[in-house]
Formats: structure tokens, C-alpha cells, sequence
């Protein structure tokens, strides 16, 4: 895109030259308002009023209000605090520098919910001379972020922005008919963007559907299509390849409940997402080893290991490392060397094993929910000939590995339009490029 014809130099180094008939200032100057909100009572009853918290702004500027809560003001609170078409809300306090000003423009959705805002955000009303969305493209861009990491105040473990340190910030501003084609411009393009990274993003969703589909289908009925079919004889399994078998667990599988001696093995965590890894965070557990790590269970390579509690969301795995895991973990064993332990991987994370996983958990409801060893060990399992399994197996890591592949790509697609996108509002709202006859 082309540039402005003249450039001046805005006297501020790490903003550099803006366009001749710019301003630079700070904002103070152009707000009519700059206030931080209310938090309000508990509201029992569900009745009170809606107040924005920081968790509603998105890292880029968006709302989200999937989970905005209601707390009990007064008519004075509410009056003071009731958020208005084109004001600003910006985060004022977080536990991460990324999300700190994060900033969300009123609009009519917003302001038709009589909506107030909390005191951990802060909202700023511009003048006349300012226009909101084109405020709203700045306050979101890097340059205005890069200033509040250094303007911000950390005080137990949160950073921290202030009317002043907000008041201080440093704009680059044109004549306000710009800024309104600059706005303007600039929701005609990100929305375009933001249509392609959506597909991307299904393009995403079906490939993963694709994958479960797959593995179903092959960990079930085998690689052979033409394959002679029987009754399993289990309802939910249905039919299998005829020289495949249906066996309950406690024929495949023993209890493994031997404990750590020492602690100083790899801490494993199980989800329904990641199956088996190694926990994220690493702990020093030498010092306090005795107390801290009595009941952790061993865990080898191959080990089927369950998340008692969570397992109804698809938490278990095969075990693809040696080390130790949580008391509340059950971990099983294959009898014999005929079971390939991948295989039971793909299979017990399959959508109609998990539903039988639900069948048999017992407690109420949910999170409440628990698999425990006899109702395992009652459960049944398709068991096709080694060989077979073997090779479902190398089967499905190569076509896993060509998904992950396909999926890393349009990943990879999504970030790149992500940063242009971010790149092209920073250089439009700094002047760097010229955009005010684009269409």
C-alpha cells in the first residue's frame, strides 16, 4: 500500500515519523473521562446487574460474553458506573503483562444490556474530536501495548495500569474524517481476515473429525473392507470382523498399584487432550519427598493409566514414559506380550468407549463422576489377532502423522493471517500507510 506524501518527524524515537498533518499527544487530552469501576455485592438471587470484568476482552480487542456475571449496585453505583455506546473498557490489572490493556469498544449490543464495569478495568469516553473505533484500533495495536508494559506497576504478582500511567499514553492522531476512514478501512479487512482464519479454522475442525472418524472405524472393523462381519454379542460394540474377539478387561488387563520408593521419578499427568504427558510444570520434590509423594503410583511404558475422576471426558492414555502418577490415578497393566498397547490406546479413547466409560462410573452426576477398578475390569474390549493390531497401529500413526501435518499447516496459515492482520492495523493507525481512498 502506498505511503503519505509527507512525513514529519513525531520528536518521540519508538514512535518515528507520522504523516505531516498529524498530531502526536498524549491521551489525556482527548478524553472527557478516565475511571476505574465497581465490584458490587454477591447477587443471590441472579437479578442484579451485568458488570464487564477484564475476562470479557479478549487478548485482541473482542468481547466475550459467554460468562458475564451479575452483582447487586446501587441506583447511585449503577447510574455512575453504566457503560455508553463508544466508550472504552481497558484492563487495568492482570496476572499477565500480555493481557494488560486489552481493550473492548462499547456498542449498541453492549450498551442495550445495561451494562456497568468492574474495578479491574477502566473505562475512558473520548471527545468529540475522537473517534471511538478508531481509538479502539490504537489502543490494541503494539504501540500502545508496548507502552503500558512499561508504564505498569506490579504488586503481588499482578501488573497494574493507573488513570495516570493510562492518561500518559502517546497517540499518533489525524484530523477525526480520517480517523473515520482509517476505522473504516480497517472493519472492512479484518472482518475479510477474519472470515479466512474462521475457515481455517473449520478447515481445522474437520480434519480432527476426519481423525475421529478414522480411528473409529479402523480400531472397530479392521483395515480389511470386505472382511466377514459377526454379532459381537455386546450391544454398544455391535458387529466385529468375524475372527475377532470381545473380551472383558480383567482378561487383558491387571491393577498396577505398586508406589514410588523415592519420588525422584518423572511425574506424569493424564487429560482427555494431551492422554499421558509429563507434567508441565517441574517440581523439585527432593526436599519434601516423603510427605508429599506417598501413595504415587509407578507408571512403565505401555501402562493403560485411567484419571479416576476425569475419565468420563476421555482422561486416560497409554503410558509413552516411565515415571510416577497421582494416588487418584489407576494404572493397569497388559497380561501378555499378544496386546499391542497402542492399539488400546486409539480404542479407549474412541467416542462410543468413552460413552460406555460414562455407563459405568459411578457417583452423581459429572464431575462427581468416578471409573473405578471392578467396574474396568466388567467392561468389555474388542481384541483383534496381534498381527492386526499391529498393524491398525502403524496404520493410523501414519495417517495421524499426515493429519498433524495437514493440521500444523493450516495452523501455521491462521498465525500468519493473525500477524497481518495486526500489522496492518498498527501501520494504519500510525500512518504509515495511506488507506484513505482504499475500498
Amino acid at each position: 500500500m502506498k505511503r503519505y506524501p509527507e512525513y514529519k518527524e513525531s520528536g518521540v524515537g519508538w514512535i518515528g515519523e507520522i504523516p505531516n498533518h498529524w498530531r502526536y499527544s498524549r491521551l489525556k487530552f482527548h478524553l472527557t473521562e478516565n475511571s476505574g469501576g465497581v465490584w458490587g455485592e454477591d447477587d443471590e438471587f441472579g437479578n442484579g446487574t451485568y458488570v464487564l470484568r477484564s475476562t470479557e476482552i479478549t487478548i485482541d480487542g473482542h468481547w466475550n460474553l459467554q460468562n458475564i456475571i451479575r452483582r447487586q449496585l446501587s441506583n447511585e453505583e449503577t447510574e455512575k458506573f453504566l457503560l455508553k455506546k463508544y466508550d472504552l473498557v481497558i484492563t487495568k490489572s492482570s496476572g499477565s503483562q500480555d493481557h494488560i490493556g486489552k481493550t473492548g469498544l462499547v456498542d449498541e449490543k453492549i450498551e442495550s444490556m445495561f451494562v456497568c464495569y468492574s474495578n479491574f478495568v477502566q473505562r475512558i469516553r473520548p471527545k468529540n474530536h475522537i473517534n471511538s473505533k478508531f481509538l479502539h484500533y490504537f489502543m490494541n495495536c503494539p504501540l500502545a501495548r508496548e507502552q503500558y508494559k512499561y508504564q505498569s506497576e506490579t504488586t503481588t504478582g499482578l501488573a497494574n495500569l493507573s488513570t495516570k500511567s493510562i492518561n500518559e499514553l502517546l497517540i499518533s492522531l489525524p484530523p477525526i474524517h480520517e480517523q473515520t476512514q482509517i476505522a473504516n478501512f480497517l472493519d472492512r479487512k479484518t472482518e475479510q481476515i477474519d472470515e479466512l482464519i474462521r475457515i481455517k479454522k473449520r478447515q481445522i475442525e474437520l480434519l480432527q473429525e476426519q481423525r475421529t472418524a478414522l480411528i473409529n472405524q479402523v480400531v472397530t472393523k479392521g483395515l480389511d473392507p470386505n472382511v466377514e462381519m459377526k454379532p459381537s454379542g455386546v450391544e454398544w460394540i455391535g458387529k466385529i470382523p468375524k475372527h475377532w474377539e470381545v473380551r472383558r478387561n480383567r482378561r487383558i488387563f491387571h491393577e498396577r498399584d505398586d508406589k514410588s520408593a523415592t519420588g525422584k521419578e518423572e511425574l506424569l499427568t493424564v487429560s482427555h487432550i494431551t492422554g499421558v504427558s509429563p507434567r508441565a510444570e517441574k517440581k523439585n520434590i527432593g526436599m519434601f519427598l516423603a510427605e508429599t509423594m506417598e501413595g504415587y503410583k509407578h507408571c512403565s511404558v505401555g501402562d493403560l493409566v485411567i484419571n479416576t475422576m476425569w475419565a468420563w471426558m476421555g482422561a486416560l492414555g497409554v503410558s509413552s514414559f516411565d515415571g510416577i502418577v497421582s494416588p487418584s490415578y489407576n494404572v493397569y497393566q497388559l497380561k501378555s506380550s499378544e496386546y499391542v498397547p497402542k492399539y488400546y490406546d486409539y480404542l479407549y479413547r474412541t467416542p462410543n468407549h468413552i460413552k460406555e466409560i460414562i455407563r459405568w462410573s459411578k457417583g452423581i452426576w459429572h464431575s462427581r463422576w468416578r471409573l473405578y477398578p471392578d467396574a474396568f475390569f466388567s467392561m468389555f474390549t474388542i481384541t483383534p489377532p496381534f498381527r492386526e493390531q499391529a498393524k491398525i497401529v502403524d496404520f493410523l500413526n501414519c495417517k495421524n502423522k499426515q493429519i498433524d501435518e495437514l493440521i500444523t499447516a493450516e495452523q501455521r496459515k491462521i498465525e500468519l493471517l493473525k500477524e497481518y492482520r495486526q500489522s496492518l492495523i498498527s501501520e494504519a493507525v500510525t500512518g504509515k500507510i495511506d488507506v484513505r481512498n482504499e475500498v
